[in-house]
């Protein structure tokens, strides 16, 4: 067994800042010290472990095989660490910390931003980073503790927890309707104007499920208006720019207040999950887990 007394801790924290940020200024700045502190860390690490964990030019630093194995392991032993700490404190009763937490726009300004101030207010010891963005986004390098993600999930070695599921509803402002017409059936919408989403793998093109599970694929082949997120696409129909296929948890309160106007209310795109995304060792933590519940529970909430 490796002497772990020769390791200082503070060390494996500077270590950790180093790579997930990319430099060691950088580095200095999100832990609050030195660059030449920081710098000095990194040197005595690597003389007591007796490898090489970074290389450095004069543009940029990156790890070798060693520091990559290194970089996980010690980023686990961090999360456990700060796992154990938050047990002595609190007893698995006030999360601690800073939880980083990853979601797409639409559902990250609709939904995650009003749960995370409920979920600050009842633990006041937590800090809340919330990232929002229709990119794809890597947990790992920008140290996020778990992230939301709608509809089918690509292979990954995180751990996902199922928490709700979402659907999408064809609409058009009163307004549009009053103009063009309410059409009667998927040939006449594939002809109306259509706002573009262009964020998505197939923007033009979607499949609708109808009457008996019916499913019909559909183009829209008048493309009147394109934006890169659903946000903007929402503002867009609202304004009358045409007809969107958005998510019920975007667009619910418009339908129901008037504003948007649900086309052909027979068919919609099959109902799909939203899951929270963690690596491994992060989903353990309790900070973690309150958030996934408190996210369940405002799904049981809302289908009551």
């Amino acid at each position: 067994m490796a002497d772990l007394s020769a390791i200082n801790l503070n060390r494996l924290v500077a270590f950790v800042a180093v790579v997930e940020v990319g430099s060691l200024t950088g580095a200095a700045a999100r832990l609050g010290l030195a660059k030449t502190m920081v710098s000095k860390h990194m040197q005595l690490l690597e003389a007591e472990l007796g490898v090489t964990l970074l290389m450095r030019t004069t543009r940029r630093l990156s790890l070798t095989e060693a520091g990559r194995a290194f970089y996980e392991a010690s980023r686990d032993v961090l999360q456990a660490t700060e796992e154990a700490v938050e047990i002595a404190r609190t007893g698995l009763k006030n999360p601690q910390g800073t939880l980083r937490v990853g979601a797409p726009i639409d559902y990250g300004t609709a939904v995650i931003a009003p749960l995370l101030v409920e979920l600050q207010r009842s633990h006041p010891a937590l800090k809340i980073e919330l990232l929002c963005a229709d990119r794809y986004v890597d947990l790992i390098a920008e140290g996020i503790d778990v992230a939301v993600r709608l509809g089918k999930l690509s292979d990954s070695s995180h751990v996902a927890v199922r928490v709700g599921s979402f659907v999408k509803w064809l609409v058009a402002s009163p307004q549009f309707i009053e103009t063009h017409g309410m059409p009667d059936t998927l040939t006449q919408l594939a002809a109306l104007p259509y706002v573009v989403l262009t964020v998505l793998p197939h923007p033009h093109t979607f499949v609708l499920e109808g009457p008996g599970k019916k499913k019909r694929t559909v183009r829209m082949t008048e493309p009147a208006f394109s934006t890169n997120t659903a946000y903007a696409a929402r503002a867009a129909v609202l304004a009358g720019a045409g007809v969107a296929l958005l998510t019920d948890f975007s667009i619910g309160e418009d339908v129901a207040e008037g504003r948007l106007v649900r086309l052909l209310p027979d068919w919609d795109m099959p109902r799909a999950d939203i899951q929270a995304i963690s690596p491994g060792a992060r989903h353990r933590q309790h900070k973690v887990r309150v958030f996934i519940d408190a996210l369940k529970t405002r799904f049981a909430d809302s289908a009551r």
